[in-house]
């Protein structure tokens, strides 16, 4: 006789596993989340580290750190309600916690993105994951924060981290919470039919424009900075770009909110996209310069996730090389042309290059959707029955919600953006001061990245060097017995 099952973790049914819940979306969904937390930490992180001179790489990848962890904390007080929640406005949702027992153990839901017909009629349920609502804030977080660590890659070198500080939490809740509702959480771009499948709209083109904005209003580095702004680390910076290259499959292929079809064919596409445009980068610069550029390669990679990114589940394997072609050129040409015919964005001094990268590649990555997102994919994945791009029958109305979409996103970020910028600076300084920008580091934070010697200095224990303290004029002079001394180096004999 067969002895009754015993009390465990594999127990047909647990308490911890309600009728509705599928561990396998649930298991995908919380590797999806890690995958895309990587992108930001340690990846954008390791980036903005190694891309930057050696002199701001402590500070640029604090920026980056301080605006994945304040997010997190914005996130679950009152942003993803804000995103995900009721509907309040057609932009924006009704703010709430999401850090109660009740709230987080309950299925998944996304109660405003039922859709109805003209005649009234249901057509499009509410979007109800088989997971709790504890994965769905996680999986949203993480493509809040990595939409501010983006942005931050407009304003290193010179931005006050006080003001850093104040602005993240800020542009949170009152620019990213209206796109994301608009587009993903049952807004009236979501409900319109402006087609977004994990971001393009929402995280790059809102990054790539705010990021921009912010740089016109903090001002430009330094100009000894600007002239002369080597990475300090390629080998790292590629690393990074690594990680943020394979995060993505849990960039596109979590956007489902489920393991399905059109998860297996975002993370191809994603992958094509990325390699076709990289490819496609790194010929241009070899055409046109002669020879190939690691920084351009990572850029290409950079830019095909990212035109792939809104329609990545929704599009032909083949489209998605096209659009790769079309990211690896496009965002070069006004990258490495238009960008320097054009007196206004050479006034503007965007660090990384973010709008190009980004809001170049995220709004054409928009455009092509429109274009090429098939019927039988749009079937599986849009809320609006029929969806689909111009070159399979939708009009040219589809191009014009894409459009629309498009413009809503781009002139909000401006005018919020630079509403908040304009507020923080009434209080805050948004730029350092010119003396602390000519140390970097050690004058935002006291610390260094590579602590023995500086840009373009010989380890040379012969010379005495002045050092400036504190960001004052005034400088001594340390022999290198000292300096080595004051970093717990006495007695060591040093050999030539």
């Amino acid at each position: 006789m067969a002895s009754p099952p015993q009390p465990g973790p594999y127990m047909p049914d647990l308490p911890a596993v309600p009728e509705w819940l599928n561990k396998g979306d649930n298991a995908w969904q919380l590797i999806a989340a890690t995958l895309v937390g990587i992108q930001s930490m340690p990846g954008l992180v390791v980036i903005y580290g190694s891309i930057v001179k050696k002199k701001w790489a402590v500070n640029s990848a604090f920026m980056a750190m301080y605006a994945y962890a304040s997010t997190l904390i914005v996130w679950v007080l009152v942003g993803f309600r804000m995103a995900f929640g009721d509907r309040l406005l057609p932009f924006w949702a009704k703010a709430g916690p999401a850090l109660t027992q009740d709230f987080l153990v309950r299925r998944a839901v996304f109660p405003a993105t039922a859709h109805y017909g003209s005649d009234g009629q249901l057509e499009t349920p509410p979007t109800e994951p088989f997971y709790a609502e504890a994965a769905l804030v996680l999986f949203e977080f993480e493509f809040a924060a990595i939409t501010l660590v983006l942005l931050a890659g407009s304003l290193l070198g010179r931005m006050n981290i006080k003001a850093w500080m104040a602005f993240t939490p800020l542009w949170l809740l009152f620019s990213y919470t209206v796109g994301a509702f608009s587009l993903w959480g049952g807004g009236f771009l979501y409900q319109w039919g402006v087609i977004d499948y994990s971001g393009g709209y929402v995280i790059h083109l809102s990054s790539g424009v705010a990021g921009f904005t912010a740089a016109y209003w903090v001002g430009p580095r330094l100009k000894s900075d600007r002239d002369r702004f080597s990475p300090n680390n390629i080998l790292l910076m590629i690393a990074g770009g690594g990680l943020l290259w394979l995060g993505w499959a849990g960039f596109n292929g979590g956007a489902p909110y489920a393991p399905n079809i059109t998860a297996s064919v975002a993370v191809l596409n994603t992958n094509v996209s990325a390699a076709t445009s990289l490819l496609t980068w790194t010929c241009l610069d070899v055409i046109f310069f002669g020879k190939p550029s690691v920084i351009g390669a990572v850029q290409g990679m950079m830019t095909g996730l990212v035109c792939i990114t809104p329609g990545a589940g929704l599009v032909h394997t083949w489209s998605a090389m096209l659009m790769g072609m079309c990211a690896g050129s496009v965002p070069w040409f006004t990258m490495m042309i238009l960008h320097k015919k054009s007196t206004f964005l050479m006034k503007v001094d965007d660090t990384l290059a973010v709008f190009h990268t980004h809001a170049v590649a995220g709004l054409l990555g928009g455009v092509l959707t429109g274009l090429l997102a098939t019927p039988e994919l749009c079937a599986f994945d849009c809320p609006v029955p029929g969806m689909r791009g111009v070159f399979y029958g939708s009009g040219i109305g589809q191009m014009g919600k894409q459009l629309g979409g498009a413009l809503f996103v781009t002139v909000w970020n401006l005018v919020v953006t630079s509403a908040i910028l304009l507020c923080i600076g009434l209080f805050i300084p948004l730029r350092m001061s010119d003396d602390q920008l000519m140390i970097g580091d050690d004058a935002a934070h006291g610390e260094e990245a590579y602590a023995l010697w500086g840009d373009g200095e010989k380890f040379d224990i012969t010379r005495p060097e002045a050092t400036r303290t504190g960001g004052a004029a005034a400088a001594r002079e340390d022999t290198m017995e000292q300096r080595l001394t004051n970093m717990g180096a006495r007695g060591v004999t040093i050999q030539l």
